[in-house]
């Protein structure tokens, strides 16, 4: 019987796949993205894992009883605006939606250098442009009445308008179709007719929310990255079928589960960012396991760091996101990024005369200088190599061999103008960095309400061990975890191996207070309805299936929304005085104590269901026996490291992490190397294996 998990996430740079066995032991495995055709990535990954398991890739494949794959296609068709010919269906006198945006111009987002210059300070590229946008007649009003039929024979006349256009894809948003869908319903089912095949995306099924533009928005985003993303995904779900595996493919979404492939197929743009999310949802898991409920996770790979909060054991969501410039609402565990990763690229600010990192990167090819792949740009990676914390012999397992002369060059030409010796260079590039990492994550915590030193900081990825005992020790943070460490170089993966199946559902309507609780009642039971019946269609059994609900709520005539969690569809008036308090408590814990008005008369915006349902999980036990005695295997030739610190370099030891055992305890300064990963023990700092076999670093009073 198979009895293999397989999580596979795909990265700018590596593609990583974490195996877990019926007995809870980890594979893992890294090999090389394939821009050009991520799928070549995967099936690199799967055979390397294999062939650390002593099996081909069709024997591993029919071993597997679960598959979660997380992908970044979609993400990288809005990147590099590969996108499909798009063409939008809405309603008559309202074309221009997306086209005007929101006052801010479409500014969110971009580089503050940017903003305020203003010639530079312009809306992105439409992803749909005026001609291939049709309006139609029909109209709902703000109450779900229809006011005007739809005119199909418009309607019929729009569709065969953008096909001879050579649209790829169709969205379809209308005026508040999300309170009566029918007229958005018939236009793709006309649109079938016509064209069976073509992609279609109606507004009332993605994103039945408010918020005119919004709404249009993500339709549009969801049209233009369909095509690729489908024909991407259909392929994988085709090879790996092909190789033996025989259960349904999951996919990893950016709310912090998995959906079917189908259901990915269908709504795309629910995979954006699904990737960071995996390593949220692995450290939710292992965060449960070790006892953690409160974890900052921060993820550094090649090209970005990612970071994400989870706060008494369950992630902070966010329901604006953000993309190209484009902002939408969905429902998303909350991910703040910025380019600071290994590839990160050094550059001198001609203007002040300023060294600066990122956010630009050297990606995988031709990567950093020290790759000896043609890269003559300085980058975070090549700074780490020269001060010493990697070793150019040992770098990915042994895999890849560094240059540590052409990471010099590179180092000099940034060093040379600033009047700064080699080392200082790269000590100075490293240092910001690790500064522009603890400002991000003062971002999602000290300014959404939370200390950073109520939490523990998860640093993963193939980069962040290096870095995070200084970017830690900036935010207070006293403990670190490497979790499994060489497993923390793919823990995006493993999060997607450990990822439940989740779908959201959501429904707008709002209502002012004093609420109507046989109304409240009624819709959080249509939710239910919805929740069920897709978890049946996933073949999930009732028991298994656990239904959460929570309410979007706001003080009257304000626009700023909390989600306040409640205990099951059915509401009574005695639990509206509770409901009030939990809104309260939410709101001021954002805002601040005393922020509220408690007399104030109260607005439900959003009803939320989430319905999930646990699958096989990785076991991670501790064991059952620690020890201080640090084996022999275990010392590894000690070389000169550069600490900015005491300014100065010195002889370091270096250890093997796959050799320490549980109970091992290391003073800094000190190196410990795995496979994949590096972990930079600064002085002062100390370095624990506890008895889930995780790095722990102990950082001194900040």
């Amino acid at each position: 019987m198979a009895s293999y998990l397989c999580g596979i996430d795909i990265g700018g740079t590596f593609t990583d796949c974490v195996i877990v066995d019926g007995e809870g032991a980890v594979t893992t495995a890294k090999a090389p993205s394939t821009p050009h055709d991520f799928a070549v990535g995967v099936q690199d990954a799967l055979k390397a894992a294999g062939a650390k398991l002593g099996l081909g890739q069709g024997a591993l494949c029919a071993e597997i009883a679960m598959l979660s794959h997380g992908t970044t296609v979609g993400t990288n068709a809005i990147i590099q605006k590969r996108g499909a010919r798009v063409g939008l269906i809405t309603t008559r006198g309202h074309n221009d939606v997306i086209h005007i945006m929101r006052g801010s111009r479409g500014l969110s987002g971009n580089d503050i250098r940017l903003v305020v210059h203003f010639p530079e300070s312009q809306k992105p590229d439409p992803i749909v442009p005026k001609r291939l946008i049709e309006g139609v007649s029909e109209r709902v009003d703000c109450f779900g009445k229809v006011i005007v039929e739809l005119n199909e024979a418009e309607a019929e006349a729009a569709i065969r308008r953008l096909l001879e256009k050579g649209v790829e894809a169709i969205a379809v948003c209308f005026l508040w179709s999300f309170l009566a869908p029918r007229h958005e319903a018939r236009v793709k089912q006309m649109i079938g007719d016509i064209a069976p095949g073509m992609f279609v995306t109606t507004s009332h099924e993605l994103v039945p929310k408010w918020g005119e533009y919004e709404r249009t928005a993500a339709a549009a985003l969801n049209a233009y990255i369909g095509p690729l993303t489908t024909g991407y995904l259909a392929g994988v779900a085709r090879d790996v079928k092909g190789l033996g595996y025989h259960q349904p493919l999951q996919i990893t979404q950016c709310a912090g589960g998995t959906i079917s492939v189908e259901r990915a197929m269908a709504a795309p743009l629910l995979t954006l960012d699904s990737g960071p999310v995996a390593g949220v949802t692995g450290s939710q898991y292992g965060g449960g396991l070790m006892g953690y409920d409160n974890v900052i996770t921060t993820d550094m790979g090649g090209t970005s760091f990612d970071v994400g909060i989870i706060h008494e054991g369950k992630p902070a969501f966010s329901y604006t996101s953000l993309v190209h410039q484009y902002a939408y609402y969905l429902s998303k565990v909350d991910i703040q990024t910025i380019g600071a990763g290994g590839g990160s690229k050094a550059w001198i600010d001609e203007t002040s005369g300023m060294l600066r990192v990122g956010p630009e990167s050297a990606g995988a090819d031709p990567g950093p200088a020290c790759y000896g792949q043609g890269g003559e740009v300085a980058t975070v990676t090549d700074a780490d190599l020269v001060l010493g914390y990697l070793d150019a012999e040992n770098f990915a397992g042994g895999t890849l061999k560094l240059d540590r002369v052409a990471a010099e060059a590179a180092l000099n030409k940034i060093a040379g103008p600033l009047g700064l010796g080699l080392f200082e260079a790269a000590a100075g590039i490293v240092k910001i960095a690790e500064f522009q990492m603890a400002d991000l994550i003062r971002k999602v915590t000290i300014q959404k309400g939370f200390d950073p030193r109520d939490f523990v900081l998860f640093a993963f990825g193939g980069a962040g061990p290096v870095h995070a005992g200084v970017f830690a020790r900036e935010l207070g943070v006293s403990k670190v975890i490497v979790p499994q460490r060489e497993t923390a170089s793919v823990w995006c993966a493993f999060g997607a191996a450990a990822a439940d199946v989740l779908h959201v559902h959501e429904r707008v309507n709002m209502m002012r207070s004093p609420f109507e609780v046989a109304e409240v009642t009624r819709l959080l039971n249509e939710l239910k309805s919805h929740a069920e019946a897709e978890l049946a269609a996933d073949d999930i059994a009732p028991e298994r299936q656990h239904l959460r609900f929570a309410l979007d709520m706001r003080h009257k005539g304000q626009i700023n929304e909390v989600e306040v969690e409640i205990g099951g569809a059915e509401l009574s008036e005695a639990d509206l005085p509770g409901l009030h308090d939990a809104f309260v408590a939410q709101y001021e814990r954002l805002y601040g104590q005393g922020a509220s008005l408690p007399g104030a008369r109260l607005e439900i915006v959003t009803f939320r269901c989430r319905a999930a349902a646990e699958t096989l999980k990785p076991r991670l036990a501790p064991s059952a026996s620690l020890s201080q005695t640090i084996a022999a295997a275990a010392e590894r030739p000690a070389r000169p490291v550069y600490w900015s610190e005491p300014g100065e370099r010195m002889e370091t030891p270096v250890f093997d992490g796959e050799s320490l055992v549980p109970g091992n305890n290391l003073p800094g300064p000190a190196i410990v190397e795995t496979p994949d990963t590096t972990v930079a023990v600064h002085p002062g700092q100390a370095l624990a294996v506890d008895a889930f076999g995780n790095f722990e670093l102990t950082l001194e009073a900040s």
